[in-house]
């Protein structure tokens, strides 16, 4: 049997809004004054809006994280700007109704012996819970962890519907 032989649908529920991921976006820039603010202007005009930024730099050259509550339109408007880019998916997390949420985060996902890469918080809302962004070193094992813990996944549909 090959490859699809079988199959009822396409593909397009693996990257589909009710993918458990949301997708991150990496560009690289030149580390100079108005960088930012050109790339940031480029989504005006559309749907597109930056829901969760992050930004690394050194002395020469910045990456700049984005999540996007439109990642498909996002991607092209980046890829037209002749943007290099690094699609990544991560797991958004709502912070649960307790003092330290981080806390059982953190304490979840050490049990399960996954090591978070990168974490940071969502500039909106989603279902008006404060969330978080985070990049692990195993993202299914994250996700079955959290989600057997009892806490809230965000999935990229829950970025395009709090426009």
């Amino acid at each position: 049997m090959s490859i699809g032989e079988g199959t009822t649908g396409g593909l397009g529920t693996i990257r589909g809004r009710d993918y458990p991921t949301i997708r991150q976006f990496t560009v690289f820039l030149e580390n100079r004054v108005g960088q930012l603010l050109d790339v940031v202007r480029r989504f005006e005009g559309s749907k597109v809006h930056i829901v969760a930024l992050s930004i690394n730099d050194s002395s020469e050259c910045s990456f700049v994280r984005f999540l996007l509550s439109h990642p498909e339109q996002g991607r092209e408007i980046l890829e037209r700007a002749g943007l290099a880019l690094i699609e990544t998916d991560l797991i958004g997390v709502e912070l649960p109704d307790v003092s330290q949420p981080l806390l059982q985060i953190c304490t979840a996902l050490l049990q399960a012996e996954v090591n978070i890469v990168q974490a940071y918080p969502l500039l909106m809302r989603p279902n008006d819970r404060p969330a978080v962004a985070l990049m692990v070193d195993n993202i299914e094992m994250g996700m079955d962890t959290l989600a057997s813990k009892g806490f809230t996944m965000i999935s990229e549909r829950d970025l395009t519907d709090a426009d």
